[in-house]
């Protein structure tokens, strides 16, 4: 039996939804507190969470963005605005669907029904793991292109990403300056290889305790850069 989680602070509303989808056969709970909807929902295992956009002490915008940073779980906003603003806003944070109030019960069902079936089916297709490479404390998704350090994560441009991820894949390897100008950036900015030195500091920066004295990329005077294990 699929769960769902709806943060909805007008309890009518919400005993509403909760009666129609528990005759579908869902399971069902309520919050109408936005601070502990998103509690819940980031703590516990539900199938779909149905959040209205105005809520006290956090709305609904902030649960979906807060939920989408670490779940893939369903997300259907309700709310009374009807501005496209607010839907364009509400599906870029990662929300499945946006139903405008007063909308029909049987409607609800419908998408939720729908939605729960096609994650369903994406979660059952076998999809391949993200691409995680892990050193020493440092863990790179290649995949979402994310990187943390010390389980802090750390925001990287795309070609320090790309720098990064090609030293950590080889490490002990010793690469010149040219070898890796022409990995990364090949045709981008032909000749100009003391962007690879300009990057290896900024990477440095993000990576390193000290970065006086690095522990991850170490320089290899005279020839190059090489990530140590």
């Amino acid at each position: 039996m699929s769960k769902i989680l709806i943060v909805e602070d007008e309890v009518e509303i919400a005993e509403l939804e909760k009666d129609y989808l528990e005759l579908s056969g869902f399971e069902v709970e309520i919050e109408h507190d936005g601070a502990v909807g998103l509690e819940r929902a980031l703590a516990e295992e539900f199938d779909m969470f149905i959040l209205d956009l105005m809520l006290p002490e956090i709305d609904g915008f902030e649960i979906c963005r807060q939920v989408r940073e670490e779940k893939n779980t369903p997300i259907l906003l309700v709310s009374a605005k009807k501005d496209d603003i607010d839907k364009i806003r509400g599906l870029g944070l990662g929300a499945d669907d946006y139903v405008t109030k007063p909308f029909s019960p049987s409607e609800l069902v419908a998408r939720v029904k729908a939605h729960l079936a096609r994650y369903e089916r994406l979660v059952g297709s076998n999809l391949p793991e993200n691409d995680i490479v892990e050193i020493r404390g440092i863990r790179i998704d290649k995949t979402a292109r994310r990187v943390w350090i010390n389980g802090e994560e750390r925001q990287f441009t795309t070609k320090e990403f790309d720098l990064l991820t090609f030293l950590a894949e080889n490490p002990n390897h010793v690469f010149s300056k040219e070898e890796l100008f022409r990995e990364i950036w090949d045709m981008e900015s032909i000749g100009d290889i003391a962007t690879v030195t300009v990057h290896i500091k900024k990477i440095r920066e993000k990576i390193e305790m000290n970065t006086n004295k690095p522990q991850y990329i170490e320089t290899i005077w005279g020839v190059g850069y090489r990530f140590k294990l």
